[in-house]
């Protein structure tokens, strides 16, 4: 059962009908209407269920007036499911909008989970799962383009990108001239039959795609930046360290503990190597 006066905001399959949840079914069958980024679409997940209820089409281009004609008739008492053609509304499809002006007006709202393109991609990508940043689908337009990847070159966690196939090239190109090689996976067709993962690195994915174009829905995990471990010092190195701080009129004692400090080694042995 659900409650009245309430936005569900529902996740639907991302390519195979078997993923959709039960609850998410009696979801839908028992709210008064939904709102279906294209009803066309989601008319053929309610066929396949059963189902049959009242839809409005809610979508980029129309979301600024119907947003508050779905929150006006949920205030007098219907119940809303608002769903995307694929995935988690709100994640790179419509609703975010709808589910913020629900709370500015005290509308309870309800998540019904189900699948995640950006998260199970970066499940089998084999990459860092521990802290990560989605960045969606990068600009077409130059400037921001440009904005967007320049404001990541330094970022440390795993980036998820989505991309369509016949902008990959470019993407893959420009992944590979703002960040050199990394690892990176290309997921694609996700949960659907020709699923593929791809564990590659950004130079040998842009070097092979025009070989090898690929179809379908992308997502695209690049590794973050990783911290650049400095060589291992050895002792001539640190007493070369040394003899350029006396250089700079440090004492040799004083010279031999920066020394120490930075290789690792001892003071104790730059010094003696010092005062040969």
């Amino acid at each position: 059962m659900v409650d009245k006066n309430t936005l569900y905001v529902v996740g639907t399959p991302i390519g195979n009908l078997g993923d959709f949840s039960p609850r998410a079914a009696q979801t839908l069958a028992d709210v008064d209407f939904i709102a279906a980024e294209d009803t066309r679409v989601t008319l053929k997940l309610l066929n396949h269920l059963g189902i049959k209820k009242p839809m409005v089409s809610y979508f980029e281009h129309n979301k600024a007036q119907r947003t508050s004609e779905i929150c006006q008739r949920i205030l007098k008492g219907e119940s809303c499911a608002v769903v995307s053609d694929a995935g988690m509304p709100c994640i790179s499809d419509p609703g975010e909008d709808l589910v913020r002006e629900c709370g500015n007006l005290g509308i309870k709202t309800v998540v019904i989970p189900g699948p995640s393109a950006l998260i199970s991609a970066l499940c089998v990508s084999g990459l860092a799962t521990g802290r990560f940043t989605f960045e969606g689908f990068i600009s077409v337009n130059k400037k921001s383009r440009k904005e967007h990847l320049e404001s990541l070159l330094n970022e440390k966690r795993t980036m998820i990108f989505y991309e369509a196939p016949h902008k990959l090239s470019n993407t893959l190109k420009d992944l590979y001239t703002y960040f050199g090689e990394r690892k990176l996976t290309i997921v694609r067709e996700i949960t659907k039959i020709h699923e593929e993962v791809i564990r590659t690195t950004t130079k040998a994915a842009y070097e092979s795609i025009e070989e090898n174009p690929l179809k379908g829905e992308i997502v695209l995990v690049l590794e973050g930046k990783t911290e650049e471990v400095p060589e291992e010092m050895t002792l001539s190195d640190a007493v070369s360290l040394a003899n350029s701080y006396i250089a700079e009129g440090l004492k040799i004692s004083d010279a031999a503990k920066k020394a120490a400090t930075i290789s690792g080694l001892k003071k104790n042995e730059i010094y003696r190597e010092l005062t040969k």
